[in-house]
């Protein structure tokens, strides 16, 4: 069955029209003036028109310190908008970074609001558009030459990561809710995130101007047009960090990653796979949330841990501060269950508890194209109620429908369980027709049978010989969760999911079963005792 995009694209824009509820009008995209701090001296901003790369002309703001002095000059940091957003995005943190000593430069990405081109996503055109912001930084404020650093959320977070690789004045970057693989965030188990696409799409398409080559891609991807499947590969392969992974280690860059354990736009695991593979200074903090809930209230210029290690980062990188920040354990993580942070030397070792194998023993059989009741929830909305209510989606997993849901579940735990990183799935599927779809969920489920979601991920496989078994190996989405005393473990899988995109033919069935030569299992790893 095929993705229905013109349905996902509607229900979309209504997502996206709330989301940006906050975003102004194009024609207040500039206002005229910034607020005012009282009782002391304030860094100012300035609206200007920054040449882009290509002729273009991209619309920004200059903050400076207050009381700069003439002929000297001070650390620069870059700030590309995130996805839809205009140049007043920044302003509370940007601010905050001039009075303690930076200019900051920020920048509606070209393609959106009153910024010329058309959007790229993050292809060439703004990787060069950093470099020449960064030349008229150089060109037009007291912006230091040998400290330049790169932020920004999201969108800007992935602009940030690539434009690292290719310009080697960049000392420090901090990509927030950001991607480092393109197609494992929207694409990972071959399987199109239909809700955050959807997202994506429409809100480019309400905020600025998708060039001709995202327009293509994006049909591509919500139709399900799978001869155009390595096309659209190479297309995010182009425009994930991942790829250029050597180039940035080369550039020598300090590099914070920070994300949400429940980004429905950017899940954990392509963020915390990157982060291993740099090679230089770094940093990953995982916590409650979704799609840039972790940082969103310090852009109101609220108090926020993200945004605080984010200054203390630059502080580090670019001012040459000992403030403690590259002593600490570089990955800090934040379980979904209790407030505290955690410590770890590398990603390796946030399952350092060693891992618990859930045995998937006995065979299961389901019919596909129905949605059991068991589901990821709803792009940022679910997670955002996990993050500040601890309220994650919820199934009944007694009552599920055996027809149309596998169930495996584990004895009751005598003692608490902190599950820590990425649950492992390993089973053997035996499809009546040669495409299809399943999502495997991973339940904490109480003694009345309630289960809260901990983990998902979607899987897609198409060309397989009807009738003939094959095996899957699926990493689910990366996460932190203490899982009581008393409580069970539960493995499901079902074939339709809101979130997900689904390929199943009309009338067909999928088995799960566990060979004595390949048993099938979960593997959940926890945190030391």
């Amino acid at each position: 069955m095929q993705a229905r995009p013109h349905t996902a694209a509607a229900a979309a824009a209504l997502i996206a029209a709330t989301a940006l509820g906050l975003a102004p009008h194009p024609a207040q995209a500039a206002p005229a003036a910034a607020p005012q701090t009282s009782g002391r001296q304030s860094s100012d901003v300035r609206f200007h028109d920054i040449p882009g790369s290509g002729g273009i002309t991209l619309k920004g703001n200059v903050f400076t310190p207050a009381g700069a002095e003439p002929g000297r000059t001070y650390p620069l940091i870059v700030l590309p908008t995130s996805w839809g957003l205009p140049q007043v995005e920044y302003l509370a943190q940007a601010r905050q970074l001039a009075d303690s000593g930076y200019t900051v430069v920020s920048y509606t990405s070209r393609g959106f609001w009153l910024s010329g081109g058309q959007i790229e996503t993050a292809g060439p055109a703004d990787i060069a558009d950093v470099s020449a912001v960064v030349d008229w930084a150089l060109a037009h404020t007291p912006a230091d030459p040998a400290r330049v650093g790169l932020g920004g959320v999201s969108y800007g977070a992935g602009i940030s990561l690539l434009a690292s690789a290719h310009d080697p004045r960049i000392k420090a970057v901090v990509a927030l809710s950001g991607w480092a693989d393109l197609i494992e965030s929207i694409y990972s188990g071959r399987t199109q995130h239909l809700q955050a696409a959807g997202l994506l799409g429409a809100t480019g398409y309400l905020t600025g101007r998708p060039g001709p080559e995202l327009r293509q891609v994006l049909g591509d991807f919500l139709g399900s047009r799978l001869e155009n499947e390595q096309a659209m590969i190479a297309w995010g392969k182009k425009r994930s960090a991942s790829e250029q992974v050597d180039r940035i280690n080369a550039n020598g860059a300090a590099v914070m990653l920070g994300n949400a354990w429940g980004d429905t736009v950017f899940p954990p695991n392509q963020y915390a796979d990157f982060f291993e593979k740099l090679t230089g200074p770094k940093r990953l903090e995982f916590r409650p949330g979704d799609h840039a809930t972790a940082e969103a209230t310090g852009l109101f210029g609220l108090p926020n841990d993200t945004w605080t290690n984010a200054h203390r980062w630059f502080d580090r990188y670019l001012k040459g501060e000992r403030n403690g920040v590259d002593a600490e354990a570089p990955v800090q993580i934040k379980s979904r269950s209790t407030g505290g942070y955690e410590g770890y030397a590398d990603w390796k070792s946030v399952g350092s508890g060693g891992r618990e194998v859930l045995p998937l023993a006995e065979s299961e059989h389901v019919w596909a194209n129905v949605d059991s009741g068991a589901d990821g929830g709803t792009v940022l909305l679910s997670s955002i109620l996990d993050q500040f209510a601890k309220a994650p989606p919820v199934a009944s997993v007694p009552l599920l429908p055996r027809a149309f849901a596998a169930v495996w579940q584990s004895p009751r735990h005598d003692r608490e369980r902190r599950v820590r990183g990425t649950v492992r799935l390993h089973t053997t599927v035996t499809p009546t027709k040669g495409d299809g779809t399943f999502v495997a969920y991973l339940y904490d489920v109480g003694p009345l049978g309630l289960g809260k979601l901990v983990s998902n991920a979607p899987y897609t496989f198409h060309g397989k010989a009807p009738g003939q078994p094959f095996g899957v190996d699926l990493d689910l989405f990366s996460t932190a969760y203490d899982v009581p005393a008393g409580h069970r473990l539960a493995l499901v899988i079902d074939t339709v999911d809101p979130l997900y995109a689904e390929h199943n033919p009309a009338g067909a069935q999928l088995a799960f079963s566990s060979p004595r030569t390949d048993p099938s299992y979960v593997s959940v790893p926890l945190r030391e005792q």
